[in-house]
């Protein structure tokens, strides 16, 4: 195996194994670490986890058995992979995790790049840009688990860290591999551990993949992997390639970003067959809870026969706001995530064949519904999500778009089905 990654979510998972297939890596995403075999002719294995949130040794914990079996399979170079967005807290989890790693790994230094051009994800003098403003001005200033109030990632990464974080800047990164290579020897004398590293096009991550070569441990966000396929041998074509599929489309939505937001209104708007649930039905009681599941699936099953359905709990930061208020954050989320993951196996039993999932807690809880253990990945969609294709399990493939929340244009549900067909 040519490289092993460590995803601390479903959707960024997807979305670094979509960029390790575009470049022609064969490339299959697993659901937690493997308890099975993997098909022979992979080039990159991606460990999909749900550590981004957890308290930080339960994070390490899931990490470290990760590489354990990526070190069992003989991985030549390991990839933590991070949100986009950085998404953390001052304790942790990007930072502990790091650390373990490289201590389990004996890396006296590692770099870590969230940086994603494609997707919007700049990093220039250390500070993170969301599109056009810094991360602190985005949406993610308001993000109710991980509120990202600062843009500077130095600082950020710091605070979590007992190592010195250190920064690469744009000027090394711009004169190229030897230069970044120089500047990482200068940052290893000065007794630096990690290297934030700017990052604003794609010629920077084809750079940055270069430089990199050597390094043992890679922490960045899924951008960085569009510069490491480079660094093999690699003959593999149609790395991308799915079969047809013919049955129902479907889409379960749990995310609240602004991307998702817009998407739901973009699909009920063109006359999209949508249902949205209700979190406090879903709470009464729990006979009340799955009758309301009941309903949507009666809903459902005879519109999808013609048209895709949408099932969502999409709401805008006030809708999110009094539910939270009324049956508590964490209640709230996991009442969500388990109704929907509950409808997902419905609407598969009825015949959905082709599911989009939106949100990153939502799609961890949708596949470890369903049994999937590992997916193949193929077409792009947008950047950085691609369809998969299910491996294993005990229902029948699958084809998944697992959508983190603030990916994708307004018309990505309508244009995802249209890639596949």
């Amino acid at each position: 195996m040519l490289l092993g990654c460590i995803a601390d979510d479903f959707t960024g998972a997807t979305d670094l194994a979509n960029n390790l297939t575009r470049g022609g890596m064969r490339t299959v995403q697993t659901v937690g670490v493997p308890r099975g075999q993997l098909p022979d002719d992979v080039d990159a294995v991606v460990v999909a986890l749900k550590s981004r949130t957890v308290p930080a040794a339960e994070a390490i914990a899931q990490s470290l058995a990760a590489l354990k079996w990526l070190q069992y399979i003989d991985c030549k170079q390991i990839y933590f992979k991070v949100c986009s967005t950085f998404d953390s807290t001052p304790a942790g989890n990007i930072g502990p995790v790091t650390e373990a790693l490289m201590q389990a790994l004996g890396c006296d230094f590692t770099i870590a790049c969230p940086a994603f051009p494609a997707a919007g994800r700049t990093v220039f003098k250390g500070n993170l840009f969301v599109g056009d403003v810094p991360l602190n001005e985005s949406g993610m200033r308001h993000h109710p688990l991980t509120p990202m109030t600062d843009a500077n990632l130095v600082r950020v990464l710091q605070a979590q860290m007992q190592g010195k974080v250190g920064l690469i800047d744009y000027a090394d990164v711009a004169r190229g591999p030897q230069a970044i290579r120089a500047r990482i020897a200068e940052l290893k004398l000065a007794g630096v551990k990690v290297a934030i590293v700017d990052a604003i096009s794609n010629d920077d991550l084809m750079r940055l993949g270069l430089a990199v070569r050597d390094m043992p441990l890679v922490t960045a966000g899924s951008g960085v992997a569009i510069g490491l396929p480079q660094n093999f041998s690699l003959s593999a074509a149609n790395a991308a390639t799915l079969p047809r599929m013919k049955g129902h489309r479907a889409i379960v939505s749990g995310s609240c970003s602004v991307a998702t937001n817009a998407q739901v209104a973009h699909f009920t708007s063109s006359g999209g067959a949508a249902r949205a649930l209700d979190p406090v039905k879903l709470a009464a009681i729990e006979t009340a809870g799955e009758a309301e599941i009941e309903r949507v699936m009666k809903w459902a099953t005879p519109l999808m026969a013609t048209q895709p359905v949408l099932i969502y709990s999409t709401a805008d930061p006030a809708a999110v706001l009094s539910t939270q208020a009324l049956l508590g954050a964490n209640q709230a989320g996991t009442l969500i995530e388990h109704a929907l993951a509950k409808i997902a196996c419905g609407l598969v039993d009825a015949g959905v064949d082709q599911l989009i999932v939106a949100g990153g807690e939502t799609s961890g809880a949708v596949v470890q519904a369903l049994g999937v253990e590992a997916m193949r990945i193929g077409p792009q969609i947008a950047p950085g999500v691609p369809w998969t294709m299910s491996v294993g399990g005990k229902r029948q493939a699958v084809a998944l778009a697992l959508k983190s929340g603030n990916f994708g244009a307004d018309d990505f549900f309508t244009k995802a089905f249209r890639v596949l067909a």
